[in-house]
């Protein structure tokens, strides 16, 4: 039996004080530990104002941030519609770091504190210190250290080289981006004391820079026996480890014209992209956690009575505002909701653990009707990504409450053909197809560094490999290949293979483009 205040309420008007916040908090934590079962980093919880909310909302979600225009562009943008009363800003906001740190909106109602409380620092914070792509490709315990560092990095060298120096290399970097992660080998552990060795290092000796040592050596003959220029393509490949598919790496630790310092400002671009991709891969799954969480706790505290009647239909309300997912014709149709869609999937895995259909028993026969609810979402929620939870959850059940079916929108075509409807084979290739669009590796461009030949012409030759004849927009591809041009120092090339067939669907490179 939980233990009760006075009255028997956590709370009972909708102002909050920090007693009722810990009153709260206790209450929640109980129920998360004690009868979900959720492990969890240890808590700091912050209260910020509207305009501390807008400002996390325009460096991208980080206590500690360096400054850049586009940050101060972005938060002027939020702050008008925020202000013109278009759009809302978030309850809460939450950082993947060890202690879990939690910033909660002075605005809000207590209702709504106890609420996003349940929301971010137990359902966000379980999924964080759980998931494998969390706990293989991030740092939970350095990061705040290392975003201090960044900060302070990037304040020294514009003091030192100047603000348009600065940013002229970090507006490089993040057009890059979404092109600086590792997907396929697990980058380095960060180590904060190794982090401020070597920038200290760099900042001391940045004059000497290997990129003269290039500049001496000979260029070597462009007439070379055709058997004897394909070894040594094959040994510089070797040498360089390509092909690579993380080219901010291959700009930070490859590029001629770089200094010690435009390499550290490569790295720590790089290293934010490389937190950030898991978040990329589950949104569905952490959104959806929070939510079922959150859902659990204050149904769980109201039937203790330790919440009100007036409270539990605020909290009711908010929640279902969350998971609303519009009709496809609706004006305000965003696509498939990822929390709306995530919480679905999990009550549904409550429902087939707990009361199973026959059709349950023939789709999930690992765990339908073990009872066991809770140990299944767990073991879900650590052990998979968007596109793995879905292939392996997605009942049809879900797929009949949310109508889903698949379409086949060939371009040699004149029509729009349905392919899937809801019967056996439909619901396994509508779920595949699902699964699919939320693979993030295969929706983004495939671009990787094929060549350079440091000794020769030094131009840098990248390959896109083209899937389902989708290409890149020529407008965009053209803007950042120019500001990789800027990193490496030398002309680059892109040439889009087709990765079926392995045939040249297109090249074009910064010096045709300069022409």
């Amino acid at each position: 039996m939980a233990r009760r205040t006075t009255s028997g309420l956590l709370f009972q008007g909708s102002d909050w004080n920090f007693a009722t916040l810990s009153r709260a908090y206790d209450a929640i934590e109980q129920v998360a530990l004690e009868e979900m079962g959720l492990s969890v980093y240890p808590n700091q919880l912050e209260i910020i104002t509207s305009e501390q909310m807008l400002d996390a909302y325009s460096s991208v979600g980080m206590p500690l941030m360096y400054q850049h225009w586009s940050f101060g562009k972005r938060f002027a943008y939020e702050e008008h519609h925020y202000r013109k009363g278009h759009r809302g800003l978030a309850y809460e906001l939450v950082i993947n770091s060890n202690p879990c740190i939690t910033y909660l909106m002075e605005e809000n109602t207590m209702a709504m504190q106890a609420l996003v409380t349940a929301h971010a620092a137990f359902g966000h914070n379980h999924f964080f210190k759980n998931n494998y792509l969390f706990r293989q490709w991030t740092d939970a315990g350095a990061i705040l250290s290392y975003m201090d560092f960044a900060k302070k990095y990037v304040t020294k060298c514009e003091e030192r080289h100047g603000t348009a120096a600065v940013e002229a290399i970090l507006d490089s970097a993040h057009a890059l981006m979404d092109q600086g992660v590792f997907r396929y080998r697990r980058p380095p552990r960060l180590s904060s004391e190794k982090v401020r060795e070597r920038a200290r290092e760099r900042l001391e000796y940045e004059e000497q820079t290997y990129s003269d040592l290039w500049r001496t050596l000979p260029q070597v003959a462009e007439s070379r026996d055709p058997a004897e220029a394909e070894r040594d393509a094959s040994e510089r490949k070797k040498v360089l480890n390509l092909p690579e598919e993380n080219l901010l790496y291959f700009l930070e630790k490859h590029s001629l014209i770089l200094e010690p310092w435009q390499r550290e400002l490569l790295r720590i671009v790089r290293v934010i992209a490389q937190y950030f991709s898991p978040q990329r891969q589950t949104k569905v799954m952490n959104e959806g956690c929070a939510t079922f969480v959150h859902y659990t706790i204050i149904n769980r505290l109201y039937d203790q009575g330790r919440i009100g009647e007036g409270h539990m239909l605020e909290l009711l309300q908010s929640h279902s505002n969350v998971v609303f997912q519009p009709d496809f014709n609706d004006r305000r149709y965003p696509g498939i909701n990822p929390y709306a869609l995530g919480f679905a999937m999990m009550q549904d895995i409550q429902r087939i653990a707990t009361e199973p259909t026959e059709e349950d028993r023939d789709w999930f026969p690992s765990f339908a009707g073990n009872g066991d609810w809770m140990e299944t979402l767990r073991d879900a929620w650590a052990n998979h990504r968007d596109e793995s939870f879905i292939l392996q959850y997605l009942s049809p059940a879900v797929m009949r409450k949310f109508r889903l079916f698949q379409l086949s929108d060939r371009s040699s075509d004149r029509f729009v053909e349905v392919a899937s409807i809801h019967n056996e084979r439909g619901y396994s290739a509508v779920r595949s197809a699902l699964a699919n669009s939320y693979d993030v590796a295969a929706n983004q461009p495939d671009i990787q560094v094929m060549d350079v030949d440091l000794l020769g012409d030094r131009q840098l030759r990248l390959q896109h490999n083209v899937k389902h004849g989708i290409l890149l927009d020529e407008g965009s591809r053209d803007a950042t290949m120019r500001h990789i041009r800027h990193l490496w120092g030398y002309e680059v090339s892109l040439a889009g293979v087709d990765a079926q067939s392995g045939r040249t669907v297109y090249e074009c490179s910064t010096a045709k483009s300069s022409e």
